[in-house]
């Protein structure tokens, strides 16, 4: 890790939930209040506006102001870095040219159960105090490194740790809710586990009939070629039986004729070796062998042992070295009765090698490769076989499936129908809250209109198009109004409605599950008076259950915050820089009064404001 992250993670480690980057207050963030799993410290270093600036986040609801272009957006960017998102060099300072995020995430309870295990499989541990610290490196050229717990590793580590820790819920969420598949998505979201295990086994299902009819139709369309190529292949299947190879049998026999080609040469040879270490066979002549030698040598130094004893060690060693000798002239004299000079053998050795030869030019490059040839098309076989028997097996494989998909798809249809009432039901109950007492959010399921370039099948009686997901269209339709029609949500809701829908359903969501900390990325653009107190109240009520981080112009939703965060640009030097710090009593009444008038010192604005903190306070009490 670079020195500037190394002494970053000394910092965190040190000072508790940490202090905020230069200029900025400091305060202190104790135990988590609210969530199990809180991310408590968020420090960020060369991203966009943002120098070097730390966030001591609480474990209800933080909100973050601040002016326009002041770099809040650059918060939620680094959150998304943080945790596996898409790195951006674009954003990198030139100065230092590279962007760190780091942060420490507390864990305890179920949530954390899973998050430590990823840790752990990923090399690292938690902290004695149950805290991990993550961080992310990403450098003018884009290239980027991830830790966790100081342990280098793939960036992916830190996506599969943001699933299951944080939700981003931005304007770009509210636009792709917009999308069918995005909607059928989230409904299948909110149905639950059950749900789940009923779509993974559709999946599953489908997966197989598909195989079955494509593998069906291949056999059909292409029957010529595959008989073609059939034949081919029995025809080589026919040599290669008739001639039988071995697994490494032409090895065996190229060493077998070299012995015999050259008999008459080893054979003198290991005579020779022979009779230099035992003498000649018939006893005569007058050379001395190697054994006698040695003999003779031990003998002579074991009649001096009792004067030096090293003699006497030396005599063994020669003991050893006659037995060496002894052994390996007993192994030439059966290597020599084993030598023989068959012709006839040779002949046929000269046979068996041309006939392996001959399999060698025309299938591989030797004979082990010849016999995997011919295992890989014994299974080609298989798999061209066109006969009338397996293609009416295949049909009748693909229509078992088929019912089963069917059955499957139509099981899923009704527990999207039973969700889908509830979905809407308590989204309904979400837009009373804000400020849309009159409004309705019906959730339509219906069987997918065929004819789309995808696979039909009649699922409850009537035929439809299917997929992986089913057989199902999904739409998400407001009614504004007693009276008035359902329409698709991007037609029957202006900007602000439409923030307010959107934001109901994300409180759904996260009612229904999910992680543990949910960040709201400017949902509240469009909204303001009354409905912006309620889409307050709703946050701090999901911050009872969640770690709630909202980015927000709106004085209505900051004032419901148990921890306001302002990030404030420096215009003052060459470059324009940011940083964030906290506020608390006299401060945040100015902040509010800003953000209500634009004039944070004045009377009337800071009364106003502290008002409005008040209310929220009986709000959140109540």
């Amino acid at each position: 890790m670079a020195r500037g992250a190394l002494i970053c993670w000394r910092s965190l480690r040190s000072r508790g939930a940490g202090a905020a980057a230069s200029g900025c207050a400091v305060a202190t963030v104790g135990p988590p209040r609210y969530c199990r799993v809180v991310l408590e410290e968020l420090r960020i270093t060369g991203l966009g506006v943002i120098v070097d600036t730390t966030l001591p986040l609480a474990g209800g609801m933080n909100v973050i102001t601040g002016e326009t272009g002041a770099g809040k957006t650059m918060v939620v960017t680094g959150l998304g870095l943080l945790f596996g998102g898409r790195a951006d060099a674009a954003r990198v300072r030139a100065d230092p040219g590279r962007a760190v995020v780091e942060g420490r995430l507390r864990l305890s309870g179920t949530v954390a159960a899973s998050v430590t295990e990823r840790v752990v499989d990923a090399g690292s541990e938690p902290d004695e105090d149950g805290s991990v610290l993550l961080a992310r490196t990403v450098n003018a050229e884009g290239r980027s490194r991830a830790h966790v717990g100081g342990r280098a590793v793939p960036v992916a580590v830190l996506g599969e740790l943001g699933e299951q820790v944080v939700a981003v819920h931005g304007q770009s969420d509210q636009l792709r809710l917009l999308r069918p598949a995005e909607q059928r998505a989230a409904l299948d979201r909110f149905a639950g586990p059950e749900h789940d295990k009923l779509l993974a086994e559709l999946r599953e299902r489908y997966t197989q009939w598909r195989a079955v009819c494509d593998d069906l139709d291949d056999r059909r369309r292409h029957a010529r070629e595959r008989s073609q190529e059939a034949d081919l292949l029995r025809l080589g299947l026919d040599e290669i039986t008739r001639v039988d190879p071995q697994p490494g049998e032409d090895d065996t026999l190229r060493a077998e004729a070299q012995r015999l080609e050259h008999s008459e040469g080893l054979r003198t040879a290991a005579d020779t070796a022979h009779a230099a270490l035992a003498g000649p066979g018939d006893g005569a002549g007058d050379t001395p062998d190697a054994t006698g030698l040695l003999a003779l040598a031990r003998r002579t130094l074991e009649t001096q042992a009792t004067l030096d004893p090293a003699l006497g060690e030396l005599a063994a060693r020669l003991t050893e070295a006659a037995t060496l000798v002894g052994d390996v002239a007993v192994e030439l004299g059966g290597y020599l009765e084993s030598l023989d000079a068959d012709p006839a053998r040779l002949q046929e050795i000269y046979e068996r090698r041309a006939a392996l030869r001959a399999l060698t030019r025309k299938y591989a490059e030797d004979v082990d490769g010849v016999i995997a040839w011919a295992q890989h098309a014994q299974s080609r076989l298989a798999e061209l076989d066109t006969s009338d028997e397996l293609l009416e097996e295949l049909d009748r494989e693909r229509q078992r499936l088929a019912g089963e998909v069917a059955d499957l798809a139509a099981r899923v249809r009704v527990a999207r129908q039973e969700a889908a009432g509830r979905f809407a039901a308590a989204v309904t109950v979400e837009l009373t809250g804000l400020a849309m007492p009159h409004a309705r959010v019906d959730v339509e399921v219906t069987p997918r209109t065929p004819g789309r370039g995808e696979p039909t099948l009649t699922v409850a009686g009537a035929e439809c198009g299917i997929g992986p997901d089913g057989a199902d269209e999904i739409e998400l339709k407001l009614v504004a109004h007693p009276g008035a029609p359902a329409l698709p949500l991007q037609k029957g809701a202006s900007g602000g409605e439409l923030s307010r829908v959107m934001l109901a359903i994300e409180v759904v969501f996260a009612g229904a599950g999910g992680p543990p900390t949910l960040v709201f990325d400017e949902v509240d653009a469009g909204v303001g008076g009354r409905a912006a107190v309620e889409i307050g109240r709703r946050l701090a009520r999901l911050a009872r259950a969640h770690q709630v981080l909202v980015v927000t112009h709106l004085p209505q939703v900051a004032a419901f915050a148990d921890r306001h965060l302002v990030v404030a640009k420096d215009t003052g030097g060459a470059v324009t820089t940011s940083g964030v710090r906290v506020v608390e009593d006299t401060e945040r009444a100015r902040e509010l009064a800003r953000m209500l008038a634009g004039l944070p010192d004045s009377d009337l604005g800071i009364a106003h404001a502290e008002e409005l903190l008040a209310v929220a306070e009986r709000e959140k009490s109540g």
